[in-house]
């Protein structure tokens, strides 16, 4: 792979990808890890890892531009929309990245790139409407005179830590926001994708982000993550990742704030009277897409039993039209897992439930990173691939007799992140929908359904805090009370 600079005709240090960003300067380390092909194996970068002396200059050069202040909104929009633009303009880099760092398909790199440009849009959009509103002082007596409202300050430096999963549009949905709101970011991206992270810091120096308001770290969780989370100059924590991990940022930040998308059994009910064919390739889709390594991944299917046969029969033919193999080829609608730990530990499980009385209906055999997606039955709730989250190609069926069971069922996990539900009686939609305890529940939609403008987030251990742009900023920023006394 080139790098971005041999492959754009943009002036650069040759190896600006693989480096470090902090204020206004881009540094190479002597320490350095390898970044792999996740199809072939084969090294494709090396890329400089953080010191802590390192990881302490980017907060620090944060802290310095945040203090410098931060251009007003209009001036914050203009810069998002150019990078919009020069990320448009840079879609086959991106692209390429994207599908070597992650094994992804061509359709599912190209949608992170078109996903991000939304994101981009919306907050450019957003920074420019930032708002409180008006307090009611004619509700307290002896207070009628009075004038209050509310205004909204960014609250510092925000430390995005991101997963491999959403390589650019999680990133985005952190960094911009945070941006729009006038905040400064330090960004960690995950250790298998850094190159994309590196790219998109690159594209927004460029549109003019001021130096300082954007510092890329790279390097282990383990690590940086622990670094920064010991940084007590950090003002706000956006995680996305594992629930274990999330408690560990939700520890080190006390009472800072925090916004926490974390793990996610999603759930996706099937009622006799739905739209079938529907609900196959929703769920189809949604289970499969990046090799179900997804945190709104249909990983449950629960269905009613008069259509569980059809249903199953429908599946079976979503999968068998597959095709798994080699990313980099355009025909190719499933790629690899992200390593073949991943890969192995998802075989296991389907093993391990098999051998409990789980029925492999198909799928499940791996080579290397490779796994054919596996649908399921005959399992119940003492199997990992029931109660614990498989990120990985494997769906379940589950049969139901009554909705209540399968909502029982659904509110179980003691995750909350997303679910749907398939069914022509929108009342009866309606209804189990505010049954479900999960932070999105979608009728006629797979758990997975995703709008980048619309709140995103959980409960229970799948976390807190919202995504999308307008809810991110709110969360981003504090609010303040200002009152005037005629």
């Amino acid at each position: 792979m080139t790098s971005a600079a041999a492959s754009t005709d943009r002036s650069a240090p040759q190896d600006l990808e693989t480096g470090l960003l902090i204020g206004e300067r881009w540094r190479q380390s002597s320490a350095r890890f390898t970044v792999r092909d996740k199809f072939s194996g084969q090294a494709i970068a090396e890329v400089s890892e953080a010191s802590a002396e390192e990881v302490s200059e980017a907060v620090t050069a944060a802290v310095a531009a945040f203090r410098r202040g931060a251009p007003v909104p209009r001036e914050r929009a203009a810069i998002l929309r150019r990078a919009r633009d020069l990320l448009a303009e840079a879609r086959p880099l991106f692209v390429s990245t994207i599908i070597a760092e992650t094994g992804f398909t061509h359709t599912e790199a190209n949608n992170e790139v078109d996903r991000s440009l939304i994101t981009l849009e919306l907050s450019a959009e957003e920074a420019t409407r930032i708002t409180g509103e008006m307090v009611p002082f004619a509700s307290s007596p002896g207070q009628e005179s009075r004038i209050g409202f509310t205004m909204r300050f960014p609250l510092g430096v925000v430390c995005a830590i991101t997963p491999f999963n959403s390589p650019l549009n999680t990133v985005m949905h952190k960094v911009a926001p945070a941006f729009a709101a006038g905040n400064a970011v330090v960004l960690k991206p995950s250790v298998f994708t850094p190159l994309t992270g590196a790219l998109l810091c690159r594209i927004l120096v460029e549109a003019g982000m001021p130096a300082g308001f954007i510092n890329l770290v790279q390097g282990s969780g383990s690590r940086i993550g622990n670094l920064l989370l010991q940084n007590q100059e950090i003002a706000f924590y956006a995680f996305t990742g594992s629930t274990r991990v999330g408690l560990l940022v939700q520890q080190h930040a006390g009472l800072r704030r925090c916004q926490l998308e974390l793990g996610s059994i999603a759930s996706t009910i099937v009622c006799a009277d739905a739209d079938l064919a529907l609900a196959t390739t929703k769920i189809g889709n949604a289970g499969f897409r990046k090799a179900g390594q997804v945190c709104t991944s249909v990983q449950l299917v629960f269905v009613e039993r008069p259509v569980l046969a059809e249903m199953s029969e429908r599946l079976l033919g979503h999968v068998s039209a597959l095709k798994v193999g080699d990313p980099h080829q355009q025909t190719t609608t499933m790629g690899p897992l992200i390593d073949e730990a991943e890969a192995d530990r998802v075989c296991t499980w389907v093993k391990e439930a098999k051998s409990s009385g789980a029925r492999v209906i198909t799928g499940g055999e791996r080579s290397r990173s490779l796994v054919q997606p596996v649908l399921l039955d005959k399992i119940d709730r003492s199997m990992k691939v029931f109660n614990r989250e498989i990120f990985g190609p494997v769906i379940s069926l589950v049969p139901f007799d009554s909705i209540d069971e399968a909502v029982d069922g659904a509110n179980a996990s003691e995750y909350g992140l997303a679910a749907g539900i398939f069914t022509r009686d929108i009342s009866r939609g309606l209804r189990v929908a505010q049954k479900m305890r999960f932070g999105g529940v979608h009728i006629n939609e797979a758990s997975s359904s995703r709008a980048d403008g619309m709140p995103f987030g959980g409960v229970k251990q799948s976390g807190f805090g919202r995504e999308g742009p307008r809810y991110a900023i709110a969360e981003m920023s504090e609010e303040r009370l200002i009152t005037l006394n005629p």
